[in-house]
């Protein structure tokens, strides 16, 4: 049963249009002369058609010597909550996420000082992220030392890649049967290092998808609101509890409170794009037209520096009990991976994590002692309560870069840590209470460069309340 549901999606835009010549009246606009428009008054972006006809219509200078940038930028946002409970006392919560913004400027002036104004120095520039799912790769065998079975296949998808993006352009249609593919069977203006060729063959392979239905990049920029991304849509997260164990009469005799609980947490996201400098469609196909003689490849309109994928399984199980004799137990298993591919050196830096944390804590009243207390007349009770508190962690983190076309990877850093924490608390009476604790935390990294580590602290606490 679905027990809430929020959604929030917003899009706010922004543009800046210089020159203009008109005057503005109420509400923005010009009653007389209609400008500029009221569906520029009540929000419509102008594109490169509405600046054409404004400047075709005399409203825009066309003064030689204006140097003004005309601007735009759109910030979109999508966000969804919603809580489920499919059977009693399971608790599901679902979230997803997309952030998308661009901003777009140019020089939109007339250089001829005659009514025919030019669109000079145009870029395009912004970010991309989204809530994914990316898990199916996560539990392979991973050596941060050796190249991992996904890296392979991410290597093998480009081929597949290369042919599907060089059919979608008409430039590359163009060429001579002969001259369409290079030796090493890629097609030529997408070789194996062509961004977009690298960007849909490492989602695949680390998503686990058919490198050959991988939604690819989009090459063109008709509007503001066009996403070089919009293939890729966002997916759910989540989050379940259950804690109904406890409505069974067997455990319900042994534990007041048995509760499980699961999490993931995903996202996918090109930290920031620009267009291409060098970016040329002379025939006006949306597709690029330009070989780069030093890469070989075409150039694209978006330049991607960057993608990353991130993922956390926190906890992937995790179990907390509580006995009806007030002694409670936590254990919590997770996993992580983040993934940075660089588009510039392209190398692909990888880190991994395992954890474990197991806590126990049990409150006694009455507790009876071997031996007398000092001080108590040889009494060997406990008239308060005594807490006991065992906390244990381990935490396995490796890092590795792995270069493409390279016959091995590296590890860069990593570390395993163990964490011991014993605790023993008693409160004497109101204003005096008693700590005694023991506290390791164990430091072995996996690089020469750093040495083992191990911290021990250990003593008692006593602390004195002076209040009335």
């Amino acid at each position: 049963m679905v027990k809430n549901v929020s959604v929030t999606y917003s899009e706010n835009y922004r543009s800046r249009v210089p020159g203009y010549m008109d005057s503005v009246k109420a509400l923005g606009q010009n009653w007389s002369s209609m400008a500029p428009g009221l569906d520029y008054v009540f929000g419509k972006q102008p594109d490169t058609g509405w600046l054409n006809r404004k400047g075709q219509a005399g409203l825009l200078t066309r003064d030689s010597t204006f140097n003004l940038l005309f601007r735009q930028n759109l910030e979109q946002r999508l966000g969804l909550n919603a809580l489920v409970e499919p059977v009693r006392d399971l608790r599901i919560e679902v979230s997803l996420e997309k952030s998308f913004s661009k901003e777009y400027s140019e020089l939109f002036k007339d250089t001829t000082g005659r009514a025919g104004h030019s669109h000079l120095g145009a870029l395009a520039s912004g970010g991309f992220s989204i809530s994914y799912i990316s898990f199916g790769t996560l539990f392979d065998s991973y050596n941060p030392n050796e190249i991992s079975a996904t890296f392979k296949k991410f290597q093998e998808y480009r081929q597949v890649i290369s042919a599907r993006v060089a059919e979608g352009n008409p430039y590359w249609k163009a060429l001579a049967p002969g001259q369409q593919f290079t030796p090493d069977g890629f097609a030529k203006g997408y070789g194996r290092y062509s961004q977009d060729v690298l960007l849909p063959a490492f989602i695949a392979a680390y998503n686990g998808s058919d490198p050959s239905k991988i939604p690819l990049i989009r090459q063109s920029n008709p509007n503001i609101k066009a996403n070089p991304f919009g293939g890729y849509l966002p997916r759910p997260n989540w989050r379940l509890t259950y804690f109904g164990l406890t409505k069974i009469p067997g455990v319900a005799k042994l534990f007041s409170n048995v509760s499980l609980t699961h999490s993931y947490n995903g996202n996918l996201s090109m930290n920031s794009y620009n267009s291409a400098l060098l970016y040329r469609d002379p025939l006006r196909y949306d597709a690029p037209g330009f070989i780069d003689t030093v890469s070989g490849n075409f150039i694209p309109f978006f330049l991607v520096p960057n993608i990353s994928m991130r993922e956390n399984f926190e906890p992937l199980i995790g179990i907390d009990l509580t006995t009806n004799s007030q002694m409670n137990m936590r254990f919590e298993y997770k996993k992580s991976r983040q993934l940075s591919l660089s588009l510039i050196d392209y190398q692909l830096s990888e880190t991994r994590s395992t954890e474990w944390t197991f806590g126990f804590s049990w409150r006694k009243q009455g507790l009876k002692l071997p031996f007398a207390l000092p001080f108590s007349k040889g009494v060997k009770r406990l008239e308060n309560d005594i807490n006991f508190r065992v906390d244990l962690a381990m935490r396995d983190m490796a890092m590795s870069n792995s270069r493409l076309d390279q016959s091995n990877a590296y590890g860069t850093g990593g570390q395993k840590e163990i964490t011991i924490q014993p605790s023993i608390d008693y409160v004497v009476n109101r204003r005096v209470s008693l700590k005694f604790f023991f506290d390791q935390r164990r430091v072995t990294p996996y690089i020469s460069t750093s040495a083992p580590i191990t911290n021990t602290r250990a003593g008692v606490n006593v602390r004195i309340s002076l209040s009335q």
